[in-house]
């Protein structure tokens, strides 16, 4: 019985042991990803801004600028790139709102973001773009791959229309996650005009009027590296129109400003990280070595049960051989068999006794 129940046990821990890389290396890469129906909107606020003020053409200070991010998965649009590309595709269609400190219009901006729902990596098909704009992006956006390496990555830039580096930069603590840190900035650089402009402007009429206009960046992400979600996210930014024909012109600062999450958003979306952290870590972490210890104890426990079955077994082996007794079942004195005459076949007093191991 004690035999059955190892080789049951040795089973059980060949199949806990072969199914801890299972889940890390073949079930983890496919089981996690992107919902394709996700909706999010996030809050960031610079404070003490300078804009331009398109009524009078001048730059001034205001108390507050808000930037509302708009993020909508597009359902219909990914499931018909992904009859075509035989790939787990998100559509994402989200616009970056900037507004005064009164709620009015500053700029709008549109983006379509196509990529891997696994690896986050860009998925180009028709749709992709910003602000209208046909673009094809490199590197990644809005977010890092799962399990997030220390290393610098890609980074697209919507505003600039490229692609560039964005650095790691070390580990840091947010709300008691841990963290890194990512920096990239943006040299000053001409780019289009966005076409939601306050007051009814256009980048046609911007550009009649003999304007042009340049941006640079601080671009600054604190990112969960498990799910590879940023919790943090800062840029201190800069855009100006420039004269184009009149270099010794001042430029007129349109938008300079440090913005910053809002609190409130930045708590909801460290504690919606912290939940998705636990499920890739189950994933990646928790189910793996927890099974890989299992088989470990199951494999220790058929080995015990299967040294007592053969120990059990040796006992009654040995308290058999040793039924014939001392004295044998002859009638002589000595206890021998033999006929009269003839001496018993043992020595005196027994048979083929051994002692029990």
């Amino acid at each position: 019985m004690r035999r059955r129940a190892s080789l049951v046990l040795l089973a059980f821990a060949v199949f806990f042991a072969a199914l801890s890389p299972l889940i890390r290396w073949y079930a983890f890469p496919r089981l996690a990803k992107i919902p394709p129906s996700q909706y999010q909107t996030m809050v960031l606020e610079a404070k003490n801004a300078t804009l331009l003020d398109y009524a009078t053409m001048r730059s001034k200070k205001v108390p507050k600028v808000s930037i509302v991010q708009t993020l909508k998965g597009n359902v219909e649009a990914s499931e018909k790139i992904e009859r075509n590309t035989d790939r787990d595709v998100v559509v994402w269609d989200t616009l970056s709102y900037v507004a005064d400190h009164k709620g009015k219009l500053v700029s709008a901006i549109p983006e379509r973001y196509i990529f891997d729902a696994h690896t986050q990596e860009p998925v180009h098909a028709r749709g992709e773009a910003v602000d209208g704009d046909p673009v094809r992006r490199e590197g990644i956006e809005f977010k890092w791959p799962f399990l997030t390496e220390k290393r610098d990555y890609q980074y697209y830039d919507f505003q600039a229309r490229t692609s560039a580096p964005i650095h790691y930069k070390g580990t840091r603590t947010v709300h008691g996650l841990e963290t890194y840190y990512f920096e990239q900035t943006i040299p000053w650089t001409k780019v289009k005009v966005p076409k939601r402009l306050p007051l009814g402007a256009t980048p046609e009429t911007v550009e009649q009027v003999g304007l042009e206009r340049w941006y640079t960046t601080k671009r600054m992400f604190w990112v969960e590296p498990v799910t590879g979600a940023p919790v943090d996210g800062q840029e201190i930014h800069k855009e100006q129109m420039r004269w184009k024909d009149q270099p010794g012109r001042k430029p007129l600062t349109a938008f300079a400003g440090h913005v910053k999450m809002r609190p409130d958003f930045q708590e909801a979306t460290v504690d919606l990280v912290s939940s998705q952290r636990r499920l890739v870590l189950a994933l990646t972490a928790y189910l793996p070595w927890g099974f890989l210890v299992l088989g470990g104890l199951l494999l220790a426990l058929s080995l015990t049960l299967e040294a007592r079955s053969r120990g059990r077994g040796t006992a009654g082996e040995g308290a058999a051989d040793g039924d014939d007794g001392p004295a044998g079942d002859g009638t002589g004195p000595g206890g021998g068999t033999g006929t009269e005459g003839t001496p018993a076949t043992g020595p005196p007093g027994g048979g083929r006794h051994r002692q029990p191991v």
